[in-house]
């Protein structure tokens, strides 16, 4: 029975240490003056676009200074595809994201709009 316990309180132990290791993981801030509705990534140079990730958000947009989870994603450089709820797109170039680190897109970053 003791040896019980003290398994247990070691894979307690465990479980804590490894939860506080673990990151955030990535996420985007943004810095745009408008809501995002729309955020989908490629690799850098190219135009296969990844899944919406809006959608991770609860009410699926992100608001001016708000942050968003990425997931889905290895580290490396990206450009990105930004909609607005106006229907607007642009695209911003070569992105990089690194783990568990928070990358930021401005207003001054956005290329190729349209509309």
């Amino acid at each position: 029975m003791r040896w019980c316990l003290v398994l247990i309180a070691v894979l307690v132990c465990a479980g804590e240490a490894a939860a506080q290791t673990k990151g955030k993981g990535i996420r985007l801030w943004n810095l745009t003056t408008e809501t995002i509705s729309g955020f989908q990534l490629s690799p850098a140079g190219k135009t296969d676009w990844g899944p919406n990730q809006c959608l991770n958000d609860k009410d699926k947009e992100v608001d001016h200074d708000e942050r968003l989870r990425i997931t889905g994603v290895e580290p490396g450089r990206y450009d990105a595809k930004v909609s607005y709820p106006s229907a607007r797109q642009c695209i911003v170039r070569d992105i990089e994201i690194k783990a568990d680190a928070v990358f930021s897109i401005a207003d001054k970053d956005l290329k190729d709009c349209t509309k």
